[in-house]
């Protein structure tokens, strides 16, 4: 899948949620990757579904044995970043800068704390467009030269239909949006 997982031990891993997460994680650890979870999602709105999210999501990782990072949650800042973007549809010029965002605090810390490499489980949702996680981890990269920015698809090869298996196995709490307050708007939730 993508790079060539033996040149890879330690990997930080950007999670969005603990269902997107679950069947990367098991394919990593299935490949001798052991990932470190980086969560940082201020994006999510309101406080009580990021609390919610990462509760999960710590519940899962934890359970795998895994370290866990909690990035600090931000909402007003992640606002200020796309300030003037709030009407832009799912997958337009919000999206991207809230990628963007959160790549590049994932590569910050990568940087910071050794890791070579890092990718990030939003490719794994197919309500995202994987050329704007892409662009948004290569650019992200690119801001921290010594790290690599792992594109890769993480819906293939079995992996959606493992993470609909993995929801129902670990009885996980399923978001139905985003996580933004705009794109919640727009399903009227």
């Amino acid at each position: 899948m993508g790079m060539d997982s033996s040149q890879f031990k330690d990997v930080l891993l950007h999670s969005c949620c603990a269902p997107c997460s679950a069947a990367i994680i098991e394919w990593m650890l299935k490949n001798d990757i052991r990932p470190t979870v980086f969560y940082f999602n201020p994006n999510i709105y309101p406080r009580e579904e990021y609390e919610r999210r990462k509760s999960e999501a710590i519940r899962f990782v934890t359970s795998q044995g895994l370290a866990f990072i909690d990035a600090d949650y931000d909402y007003e800042a992640w606002c200020h970043e796309v300030t003037g973007m709030e009407n832009e549809p799912e997958r337009g010029k919000r999206c991207l800068q809230c990628f963007t965002l959160r790549l590049t605090a994932t590569a910050k810390y990568a940087s910071e704390h050794g890791f070579k490499v890092f990718t990030t489980t939003l490719a794994s949702s197919r309500w995202k467009s994987l050329e704007q996680i892409n662009e948004a981890g290569r650019k992200a990269a690119s801001l921290y030269p010594e790290t690599t920015f792992w594109e890769q698809n993480w819906r293939k090869g079995g992996l959606q239909e493992r993470r609909n298996q993995l929801l129902k196995e670990y009885q996980f709490y399923n978001q139905q949006y985003c996580g933004c307050e705009f794109s919640m708007r727009r399903l009227n939730i």
